[in-house]
C-alpha cells in the first residue's frame, strides 16, 4: 500500500514538473584574480576605511543620525524608527561599541523646560534601541535644550532644525 501510494505521487510531482519549460541560467562570471587585486590594491585609505565601518558609510541607514521632532513632542517618528532601529541592532552586535544620544530643542520655552524636553527626546531614542538589543551600558542620554542649535535663525524653519536627538559614536 505505501508504495502505491509513493508512486502515485512521485508520478504526480513529475507530471507536475514535467510541462514546465526549462531556461537557461546566466553563467557565472569569470573574475580574474591579478586585475581585482590590482584595483584593491589601488583603493583610497578613506574607500577602505568606508568599506570597514558602516558607521562612515554614507549609502548605509547607520550614517543617518539625526531623529526630529514636532513642537513641544519627545515621540520618536514612524520615519525615524528604521534608523534608530539599525543603529539599537549594530550595538547589539558590536559589544565595545557606545554612543550618546544628545537631545536638542528651538528656543522657544525656557530653559530648564527645554533641559528636560531634550531629555525626553534622547530617552525615547534610546528606549527603542533598548527593544531591539541596545544595552543600557552602551547608551548615555544627555539634554543639550536649547544650547546647540542646528540652525541660528528665529522661524520655524530654524526651529525645526534645532528640534532633534542627535546620535553620536564615541570616539567619533
Amino acid at each position: 500500500m505505501k508504495k502505491s501510494l509513493f508512486s502515485v505521487l512521485l508520478i504526480t510531482l513529475l507530471a507536475g514538473c514535467a510541462g514546465q519549460e526549462v531556461k537557461d541560467q546566466p553563467k557565472a562570471a569569470v573574475v580574474d584574480r591579478a586585475s581585482t587585486q590590482a584595483g584593491a590594491n589601488v583603493q583610497s585609505a578613506g574607500q577602505q576605511a568606508v568599506a570597514a565601518n558602516p558607521l562612515k558609510d554614507p549609502n548605509n541607514i547607520l550614517s543617518k543620525r539625526s531623529v526630529y521632532y514636532d513642537f513641544d513632542q519627545s515621540d520618536v517618528k514612524d520615519e525615524y524608527k528604521p534608523m534608530v532601529e539599525a543603529h539599537a541592532r549594530y550595538l547589539a552586535s558590536n559589544k565595545s561599541a557606545k554612543l550618546a544620544v544628545q537631545g536638542n530643542c528651538d528656543e522657544r520655552g525656557s530653559r530648564e523646560y527645554n533641559i528636560a524636553l531634550g531629555n525626553r527626546r534622547a530617552d525615547s531614542v534610546r528606549k527603542i534601541m533598548n527593544v531591539f538589543g541596545a544595552s543600557d551600558s552602551q547608551i548615555e542620554v544627555v539634554s543639550f535644550g536649547e544650547e546647540k542649535p542646528r540652525a541660528a535663525c528665529h522661524d520655524e524653519s530654524c526651529w525645526k532644525e534645532n528640534r532633534r536627538s542627535d546620535v553620536v559614536y564615541q570616539g567619533e
